[in-house]
């Protein structure tokens, strides 16, 4: 394959480009993520556009779903639809391909007129049957077109008298090898026999996926394509496009693809796969994007944990793996706690009441439960089984607790523990202090110790013998809510 026509450095211009059919699946939210890093760490431009040629399936609500997800995951773009308006802004829009039909006729035009597409008015019962006589034979079913060498006029004619017809790329007389370097894989060649004429309009007008991306990426200036490897065969027909029209292709580099944990290609049938529900389940956007980059790259400090503005300083393109990446659930959830450990006591709480206002409703100073939060939360959604030891309405001793009570010295324990916080001197909430010197004035005054004294006030705080460290926790109890507690033990 020649080179490009232009070869001095071009600007960096990345694009994302999904299908608006549904959220956003964690894979393209990695596409999405690349581009979007490697654009800012080289200064340049992240463009998003919007693929939506396949009108059955393509929504405005599902692009609403698409931009919400990458709203949320913070991934800016610089041109594109609005997050909120979705109108377009950018000097090189429309950014829907439902909106450059008549760029994308303007191009097939030009291959038209200059010989390197024609119009085919073959039948999907002739094409069958080609394809059924080239595989008896153990030939590639390449189409034969009768009508690849007609002329513009030939073709006008038949189209006037009612003919429907595709344009098809013609792939006669193209150089034997298309090389290029990937940039994830290194150098790879396509024999150009590899495919036949392939379609770029459809007999109704509409382009074909290959067609549009080639143009668009070529009127776009998009300098680099970072995409799934799933896209690695469409490359030949791309490069076959770029060339017929005259453009310099762009830097390609495809990804790996991800894999759940039994190295198969991720699959809602194993779980959460979409950004939205990993949203719904409580995770933080940050810890997501942390672990997303992961899938794929390698920080070259071995670091994993690190923000987006570390990720831009070093990601340059150079740390990207060809090999499959395995979506490990537990170590998101690690990454996630970790995430939600380092936030302050105030922003953990924000977050959680921007994610469910009602956790914390009628709750004064909800800030003082971050702390024991944050020693046991994986994702937001464990907030409310984390709360409910301190929902006196609904406490209730365990069988092994109450076979507990029965079978140790525990009856003056919760006697003397019922005294100690009724004494008003003691104030509306123990410290750990004060509960410490409580403990220490009962285990005096009864001559129980040890286990039987522990596991009481255990019981008689939470219900049941184990659960968390009681000094970590006994100051977000009210002391009333302590005694009637201890009272309902019944002892």
């Amino acid at each position: 394959m020649s080179k490009p026509v232009d070869s001095q450095p071009r600007p960096v211009r990345v694009r994302f480009a999904p299908s608006p059919t549904g959220y956003l699946h964690v894979g393209g939210a990695r596409t999405a993520l690349y581009n979007f890093l490697f654009a800012r760490h080289h200064k340049g431009t992240f463009v998003l556009r919007i693929e939506d040629t396949d009108q059955a399936r393509s929504t405005e609500e599902s692009l609403k779903m698409v931009l919400e997800d990458l709203r949320w995951l913070g991934i800016q773009w610089d041109e594109g639809p609005d997050s909120q308006t979705r109108q377009d802004h950018g000097p090189f829009g429309p950014y829907r391909q439902s909106q450059r039909l008549e760029i994308y006729k303007k191009h097939a035009q030009t291959l038209l007129r200059t010989g390197r597409a024609y119009y085919c008015f073959l039948t999907d019962e002739e094409l069958e049957a080609q394809r059924a006589k080239a595989t008896a034979e153990n030939r590639q079913p390449h189409v034969v077109s009768p009508y690849a060498d007609w002329t513009l006029a030939q073709a006008q004619e038949k189209i006037d008298s009612g003919g429907k017809a595709v344009v098809r790329f013609k792939t006669k007389g193209l150089e034997k090898d298309y090389t290029f370097r990937d940039l994830i894989r290194g150098e790879i060649t396509f024999p150009s026999d590899m495919v036949g004429d392939f379609v770029l309009l459809r007999s109704d007008g509409m382009p074909v996926y290959n067609f549009c991306c080639a143009v668009d990426d070529a009127e776009m200036r998009i300098s680099h394509v970072f995409r799934a490897e799933e896209h690695l065969s469409n490359t030949l027909r791309q490069l076959m496009i770029y060339e017929g029209l005259g453009y310099s292709p762009p830097e390609f580099g495809h990804l790996s693809l991800v894999l759940d944990e039994d190295r198969q290609k991720l699959s809602k049938r194993k779980g959460a796969t979409s950004c939205h529900e990993f949203m719904r389940e409580g995770y933080h956007p940050e810890a997501l994007k942390n672990f997303i980059t992961l899938l794929g790259w390698s920080h070259p400090e071995g670091k994993e944990i690190f923000t987006e503005t570390e990720a831009v300083q070093c990601f340059d393109g150079t740390r990207l793996n060809p090999a499959g990446a395995v979506f490990d659930g537990t170590k998101l959830k690690w990454m996630n706690a970790q995430w939600l450990r380092s936030l302050s006591d105030e922003d953990l709480i924000r977050l959680a009441n921007k994610f469910n206002p009602g956790w914390f409703k009628g709750v004064q100073n909800p800030e003082r439960f971050a702390a024991y939060l944050k020693n046991y939360l994986e994702t937001l959604n464990d907030i409310p089984e984390l709360l409910e030891i301190f929902n006196t309405e609904g406490f209730s001793v365990t069988p092994e607790a109450r076979t507990f009570l029965d079978t140790h010295p525990c009856k003056p324990v919760i006697a003397a523990w019922i005294s100690a916080l009724s004494d008003p001197s003691v104030g509306d909430f123990l410290t750990v202090e004060k509960f410490t010197a409580i403990q220490e004035l009962i285990k005096n005054q009864t001559g129980v110790k040890g286990k039987p004294l522990f596991l009481s006030l255990r019981i008689a705080i939470l219900g049941k013998t184990e659960g968390a460290d009681l000094k970590m926790i006994i100051g977000l109890f009210s002391v009333q809510s302590l005694l009637r507690r201890a009272q309902a033990l019944g002892l």
